[in-house]
């Protein structure tokens, strides 16, 4: 029928064998996703191409990373990327961005709601509550005018 044994193997590798020759292929392009702290959302075998979903936090990131895969790839034929920027994230790295961020709780504010501001998504928000354990006990429970640590974005 179909074969078996190593023959169907060796034509066919396993989805394990396929994600890892293109996480060592694209090698440089995951160390530039890091190191241009793009926050990566999705990293998986799809349809037998590597497929990447993150967050840059500026244009410029995206556009290394992006750089990074035509070196490896001009022709993206066994790759698929989608990388956004995050909006409130190219806005404070103008500049630089800082280690992190301080925000006051306005009336309205949830975890959830903040996280979805600063991160791009909502379940995010325990990123937000570890930071500040030393001020919340509940992630639920926050009080306008409290100040609290918005921790950086990492991958």
């Amino acid at each position: 029928m179909f074969g078996s044994g190593a023959s169907g193997a060796a034509q066919q590798p396993n989805a394990d064998e396929r994600f890892a020759a293109l996480k060592l292929k694209y090698e440089s392009v995951l160390r530039a996703l890091e190191e241009h702290q793009v926050r990566l959302h999705n990293l998986h075998v799809e349809n037998g191409k590597l497929f990447i979903r993150g967050i840059a936090p500026s244009d410029d990131a995206k556009n290394k990373v992006w750089d990074q895969i035509k070196r490896v790839n001009p022709n993206y034929d066994d790759i698929i990327a989608d990388i956004q920027v995050s909006e409130t994230r190219a806005t404070a790295a103008v500049g630089g961005t800082p280690p992190a961020q301080t925000y006051k709780v306005r009336p309205g504010d949830t975890l959830s709601k903040i996280s979805k501001q600063f991160y791009g998504d909502a379940n995010e928000y325990m990123r937000i509550f570890y930071a500040n354990r030393d001020k919340l006990k509940d992630p639920d429970k926050i009080q306008v005018g409290q100040k609290l640590t918005i921790p950086t974005q990492t991958v």
